[in-house]
């Protein structure tokens, strides 16, 4: 019945509607938008190679060898699911879902209104598989399928490309200087009743040039980024201490003597991931940015080190950060998705008399996911992995 129901939804007996078309009506169906307003939602970010993959696959999708082995023949999306969780679930390898998403590059400029409690169904049709929106099963086991609009009434906004938990502190308190501009900023100078050490909720006085602005930063001295291959300084990473808010403004006085005193702004520590020194450092707090990027693969070869451990750990494993030596100069954006390599070990033959050095090679140990990037450096997120991973360790395309 529910085959039937679908069949008779996608018809391959008439000419094909564009891919475009068959993509905004199951909007409509899922109750996303109006047909009137298809062409006319945000422009989120989009790839030229998403693009372009897109446009050479919106009507072929992609080979039932590239299925995942257990992927599901329809899936109810819910919250708390990132695109790459579903694209996981249906492909061998997630970061190809614009293949088997179908999507126009011309006509589909956002390809992430994608909602929980939206029902995804795995059309498979002359050795090749694609994803369409359906609707959940009515009272009688039935799928109704209609281009009509209607209202979700659902509350949660669209899948993001991975966690955000995971990297949402990252996307404004890891931040990575081109030079040492902490140098010039503003300052803690003092606390109240001369304390040193400043806790969560204690009084900081901040001397600088301060911008009026609610919400700060502050860092401690930042650390040179270094090029595990070329020795070069990448940037300076800045030590997160936590956030303070602007309370009162400093001023300038001069006394009965004519002398003349600086009084600092008032700042108050509202949160802290260690103490706060005299000496720390101020910079604006920026928007928010929750943007979902979604996963895909760089449009050309790009490959590189890790530098770090974000933390300073000695090795990392799933969900932790590290610093690629790869920016924005290099082609780097958000969403890109790499292959980690598990450097090879070197050792002696010991079966030979020779006892020749063996440099055996790298192997293929994760993927990662770039969610942030500078101008020479990126951050990742370890979105699979099969062992500890350590400053040193390549990454390539997936």
């Amino acid at each position: 019945m529910i085959k039937m129901k679908l069949r008779s939804f996608f018809p391959t007996s008439r000419p094909r509607r564009p891919a475009h078309a068959e993509l905004a009506v199951g909007l409509c169906v899922a109750g996303l938008m109006a047909p009137a307003a298809a062409a006319t939602f945000p422009n989120y970010p989009v790839t030229d190679a998403q693009r372009s993959t897109a446009q050479q696959v919106a009507e072929a999708g992609v080979p039932l060898s590239d299925l995942a082995p257990d992927a599901p023949d329809s899936y109810t999306i819910k919250r708390g699911d990132t695109l790459w969780d579903i694209s996981k679930l249906f492909l061998r390898t997630p970061w190809r879902w614009p293949e088997l998403w179908g999507m126009n590059k011309q006509d589909i400029s956002n390809p992430h209104l994608i909602y929980p409690g939206q029902l995804l169904v795995l059309v498979k049709s002359g050795g090749r598989a694609r994803l369409q929106f359906g609707q959940s099963l009515g009272p009688k086991g039935t799928v109704r399928l209609s281009p009509q609009a209607r209202a979700s009434g659902l509350d949660a906004g669209p899948l993001a490309g991975i966690p955000l938990h995971l990297i949402q502190p990252f996307l404004t308190d890891a931040v990575v200087l081109d030079t040492n501009e902490l140098d010039s900023a503003p300052r803690i100078v003092a606390g109240l009743d001369g304390r040193v050490l400043l806790g969560r909720g204690d009084t900081a006085y901040v001397r600088g040039d301060l911008v009026e602005r609610r919400d700060w930063r502050v860092f401690r001295q930042p650390r040179p980024l270094t090029d595990p291959e070329t020795k070069e300084v990448l940037g300076y990473e800045a030590a997160f201490v936590g956030s303070a808010q602007y309370a009162r403004h400093g001023a300038e006085r001069t006394g009965p003597d004519g002398e003349r005193s600086i009084v600092p702004a008032t700042f108050t520590l509202n949160s802290l991931r260690q103490e706060a020194n005299i000496g720390d450092r101020l910079m604006p707090t920026p928007a928010a940015d929750n943007v979902a990027y979604a996963p895909h693969a760089p449009a050309k070869a790009i490959a590189g080190r890790i530098i770090s451990i974000y933390g300073e750990g000695l090795t990392a494993g799933l969900n932790q950060i590290v610093a690629l030596n790869r920016g924005k100069r290099d082609g780097m954006e958000r969403g890109h998705v790499f292959a980690l390599l598990r450097a090879g070990e070197q050792l002696r033959d010991r079966t030979s008399a020779d006892r020749a050095t063996l440099q055996l090679p790298d192997e293929r140990q994760g993927h990662l996911f770039v969610f942030q990037v500078f101008e020479r450096v990126s951050y990742a997120l370890i979105v699979a992995t099969q062992g500890p991973v350590r400053a040193g360790d390549r990454f390539i395309q997936p």
